[in-house]
C-alpha cells in the first residue's frame, strides 16, 4: 500500500471534525477517506481535546481569570443540571469571564440562568464580545478602534522598494515578536530569505491560548486588514507565495472576519500571486509553540520539534518557513508606510507599542494599545483602576508566574521583567487583590499546564504531575512536600524539548518566592 501524500495526511483533522470527532467507526471512515492508517487517525484524534472528546457539548472555562468569576461553580452547576459539561482551558475571553465553548463558539459572561438555554446564549457573542481598547489614535501601529481601511498601500510601496529596503526598514523598527519570545522580527526575515531552497512559506500563529491573552482575537475581529496586509508583505519579501493561518478551533468568529478579509484584499492589485490557507486547530494549547503548529498543519500530533533546525531552515513539509503572531505581522503595514524610526520611537523601554491585556480584579478588563514599557499602575488607570487592594498580578500569562504589589512600577518589557525572573510574555496581564490565595491561584496555573502537556518528553510530563500533587500535600498539611519542587523546576527547564516545560514550574516558584509564608502554614 502506497504511503499517504503530504496533502493526504493534511487533511486528517479537518476530516475528523467533519464527522463529529473520534466517535465509534470515524478513525475507519477517515483512514478510507484519506488513505493515512487507521492507527495514526487514532492518534490525530485522541491528541486534540475538540476531536477526543466529541460529546462534551458545553465546555467552561477553568482559567484564573474565570475562576476569579465563579466559573468552578458554574461548572457544578451546568453537571447538575444533566448538561454534558466539561472544564476547559483558556479560551481568549479573560475580558468576558466566565467564559464557555458551545460547540465552536464561544459564549462570553455566561450566566447560571442562561445554562438551559447555551444555544441562545452564544447568539449573544457579535452584541457582548468586543472588548475595551486603548485611545482612538490612527498614528498607532494597529489602532483597534478603527474600521478596516487598509487597500494594500503598504503591499505596493513593499513591492516598489524591493525585499532588501523592506528588510532595512524592519530592521530599523526594532519589531520584536509580539507572541511571547520577543525575537527580532529582522533576523527572521533575513534567515527564511537566505535559504538556498526557492519553496517558502508563512505561517500566521493564531493559536492564541496562554491564560491571561485575548489580544490576537480582538485584532482579527477589528483589524484584519492589518493581518493580511502584513503576511502578504512578508511573503513578497521572502520569496513566498503559500500563506497558511492556523487559527485556533474555538475562534469561529475571528475565522469569519479574517476570511472575508483575505476575499476583499486579494481582489486589490499585487495580491495575485498570493495564496492563503485558513486551517482550525482543534483544541491543544502546545500548538501555539511555532514547531507544534507546524506539526497540526501537516496533519499529525501537535508535538513539538527538536530544534535546531529551526522553522526558517526547515520548517512547514521541510520547506524555510517564516511564523509570525498575529500582533506581530499587524504591525507591519504601519512599519512600511511610516518607517522604521517612527515605529521604534513609539516605544518607552523597546521598540512600539504593545497590546496589553488585562483581567481580574479591575474595573474594566480588555486590550489597550500602550508604548512598550508601561508599568502595571499606567495600565490599570487605562482600564478603570483596581478592584480592591493589589496583592499580585502576573505580567505575561500563565508562563510568567506572579509579581508582588512592590513591583507595580516595573516597565511591562521583556528585558526588566526578565530582571527579576518573570516575562513579557504575550502581555496577558491578570491582576490579583488580597481576596485571593496564592497557593489556590498557584494551583490553578499547575492544573494547567499538567493537562495541556504534549507528554512527549519525560521532564514536562513527570514535572507537571509531580509539581501539581507536591503542593497539594502541602496545603493538606503534609511537612517537606515542596522541599524538592527547585531541584524538579531545574530538571524541566534543562530537560524539556519546548517552552511549556520550562514555564510550568514558574507559577510556583515564583509565589514561593515573593509569598513564602503562604507556602509554610
Amino acid at each position: 500500500m502506497p504511503l499517504p501524500s503530504p496533502e493526504q495526511r493534511a487533511q486528517v483533522p479537518e476530516l475528523l471534525h467533519e464527522l463529529g470527532g473520534l466517535r465509534p467507526g470515524v478513525a475507519r471512515e477517515v483512514a478510507r477517506r484519506s488513505g493515512v492508517p487507521e492507527a495514526d487517525i487514532y492518534g490525530v484524534g485522541s491528541f486534540f481535546h475538540l476531536l477526543a472528546e466529541p460529546g462534551i457539548e458545553l465546555r467552561v472555562c477553568q482559567g484564573l481569570t474565570c475562576r476569579l468569576q465563579g466559573a468552578e461553580e458554574l461548572l457544578k452547576q451546568a453537571q447538575a443540571q444533566g448538561l454534558p459539561a466539561a472544564g476547559c482551558s483558556c479560551l481568549a475571553a479573560c475580558d468576558k469571564a466566565p467564559a464557555a465553548l458551545s460547540g465552536r463558539r464561544v459564549i462570553p459572561g455566561l450566566q447560571a440562568t442562561a445554562l438551559a438555554r447555551a444555544d441562545d446564549a452564544a447568539a449573544l457573542w457579535p452584541e457582548t464580545w468586543l472588548g475595551c481598547v486603548g485611545p482612538d489614535d490612527p498614528e498607532l501601529p494597529i489602532a483597534l478602534v478603527r474600521p478596516a481601511d487598509s487597500t494594500g498601500e503598504a503591499l505596493r510601496q513593499a513591492r516598489s522598494r524591493g525585499p532588501e529596503a523592506v528588510l532595512e526598514v524592519l530592521e530599523g523598527s526594532g519589531l520584536q515578536g509580539r507572541g511571547g519570545a520577543g525575537f527580532p522580527a529582522a533576523i527572521k526575515w533575513k534567515s527564511v530569505r537566505a535559504q538556498t531552497e526557492r519553496t517558502r512559506y508563512v505561517v500566521l500563529n493564531a493559536d492564541e491560548g496562554e491564560p491571561g491573552t485575548f489580544k490576537d482575537r480582538e485584532v482579527l475581529m477589528r483589524r484584519p486588514d492589518l493581518v493580511v496586509e502584513g503576511l502578504a508583505i512578508a511573503a513578497v519579501t521572502i520569496g513566498a507565495t503559500d500563506i497558511y493561518c492556523y487559527l485556533r478551533g474555538e475562534f469561529e468568529l475571528p475565522w469569519q472576519a479574517l476570511s472575508t478579509a483575505i476575499t476583499r484584499l486579494t481582489a486589490e492589485p499585487g495580491f495575485e500571486e498570493l495564496r492563503f490557507h485558513l486551517h482550525a486547530g482543534h483544541g491543544a494549547y502546545i500548538c501555539g509553540e511555532e514547531t507544534a503548529l507546524l506539526e497540526a498543519l501537516e496533519g499529525k500530533r501537535g508535538m513539538p520539534r527538536l530544534k535546531p533546525p529551526y522553522p526558517t531552515e526547515v520548517g512547514l513539509w521541510g520547506k524555510p518557513t517564516l511564523i509570525h503572531n498575529v500582533e506581530t505581522i499587524a504591525c507591519v503595514p504601519s512599519i512600511v508606510t511610516r518607517g522604521g524610526d517612527w515605529f521604534r520611537q513609539l516605544g518607552r523601554s523597546g521598540a512600539g507599542t504593545k497590546l496589553y491585556c488585562v483581567s481580574g480584579h479591575i474595573a474594566r478588563p480588555g486590550v489597550y494599545e500602550l508604548p512598550l514599557g508601561v508599568c502595571l499602575d499606567e495600565l490599570v488607570e487605562a482600564a478603570g483602576g483596581y478592584l480592591g487592594e493589589l496583592k499580585a498580578f502576573s505580567p505575561g500569562g500563565a508562563s510568567s508566574g506572579f509579581l508582588p504589589a512592590s513591583e507595580r512600577r516595573r516597565p511591562l518589557d521583556f528585558k526588566s521583567l526578565a530582571e527579576v525572573g518573570s516575562m513579557l510574555g504575550s502581555a496577558g496581564v491578570v491582576v490579583l487583590n488580597q481576596t485571593v490565595a496564592m497557593p489556590w491561584a498557584v494551583a490553578e496555573q499547575l492544573t494547567f499546564f499538567e493537562a495541556e502537556s504534549c507528554g512527549q518528553c519525560a521532564p514536562c510530563r513527570i514535572g507537571t504531575r509531580f509539581l501539581r500533587e507536591a503542593l497539594e500535600r502541602r496545603c493538606a498539611g503534609v511537612s517537606g512536600a515542596l522541599e524538592a519542587v527547585d531541584d524538579v523546576a531545574w530538571e524541566m527547564n534543562e530537560g524539556s524539548i519546548c517552552g511549556l516545560g520550562q514555564a510550568a514550574p514558574i507559577p510556583l516558584t515564583s509565589a514561593r518566592r515573593w509569598f513564602p509564608e503562604e507556602f509554610q502554614a
